[in-house]
């Protein structure tokens, strides 16, 4: 694996690469690797392609400071994992790299209402964040296809946005949501999580797991009810948000006949370790 720390390099390395008929796969990080990155990796992983992962924990794209701070940090651990899995280039760099002229009067993006619902409602300023990572890092990186997991549901949505506003002809792949044994969805947050609020956190798929086989018997209000109801049960869980929406447009549904692509999203506080998931019930 080769490790670039500056972007002119890696640029230049990559559009050598495909010049000579190679194609690049790259999967965005903020480090703290586990088996979900490595899987899209191995999604990466095709003839005549090269996999091209970066790890940079990026501040723009966090409007809580302290989750900023908190984030998990595994450097050696993801160098190591990423060599394992077959990486064959690591993009390693610095808030000045990616930031030459620094974080602030960085471009707006036009997202319409992706950016003020679910996610976007209750981290204000964030997917902008996402959005400036994203497009700076697909400025360096001349990426064929660019590797996503479903957890972030919204956030697929919104570098889907992305690239139809710049043009950009990378295209996105989205990947199903890996999960531990118990069904917990795999996140760098969950490192944070007690014992207790460990053991305690797959409830949240258990219950969602669940409401979809509601589906058309009960109505969508039940639906939402016992899945918030079930939280509410543990003081160690906090809901910020749970809604049941149409998996194009985000916008909610009232009944099931109203879509034929329904997805439930869900942002919880377990402890104080913010969790995020989806269920698919129609598609």
């Amino acid at each position: 694996m080769i490790l670039f720390k500056k972007a002119r390099d890696i640029n230049h390395y990559i559009t050598k690469k495909k010049e000579l008929g190679f194609t690049a796969g790259f999967i965005p990080t903020m480090g703290a690797l586990h088996q979900g990155h490595i899987s899209l990796l191995q999604e990466a992983k095709k003839p005549s392609s090269i996999t091209v992962c970066s790890i940079f924990v990026n501040p723009t794209q966090f409007n809580d400071h302290k989750d900023f701070e908190n984030y998990p940090s595994t450097i050696e651990r993801d160098i190591d994992e990423l060599e394992k899995a077959g990486c064959d280039i690591l993009f390693l760099p610095t808030v000045h790299e990616m930031y030459p002229s620094g974080t602030e009067d960085l471009k707006k993006y036009d997202l319409g209402y992706l950016e003020t619902v679910l996610e976007g409602k209750f981290r204000p300023g964030h997917f902008q964040g996402v959005c400036q990572i994203v497009n700076r890092l697909l400025e360096i990186i001349p990426a064929d296809h660019l590797y996503l997991g479903q957890k972030d549901y919204q956030q697929c949505m919104v570098i889907t946005k992305l690239i139809e506003l710049t043009g950009m002809k990378t295209k996105i792949n989205i990947c199903p949501t890996l999960r531990e044994p118990d069904g917990l969805a795999m996140s760098s947050r969950n490192r944070r999580l007690s014992s207790e609020e460990r053991e305690k956190a797959p409830l949240i798929a258990e219950l969602l797991f669940k409401s979809a086989t509601f589906v058309p018997v009960k109505s969508i209000q039940d639906t939402i009810s016992f899945v918030t109801q079930g939280l509410a049960k543990d003081p160690v869980f906090r809901l910020e948000y749970f809604e049941i929406v149409d998996g194009e447009t985000l916008q909610p549904v009232e009944n099931w006949e109203d879509s034929s692509y329904i997805v439930g999203c869900i942002a919880i506080y377990c402890g104080p370790v913010r969790l995020i998931d989806n269920v698919v019930y129609k598609q």
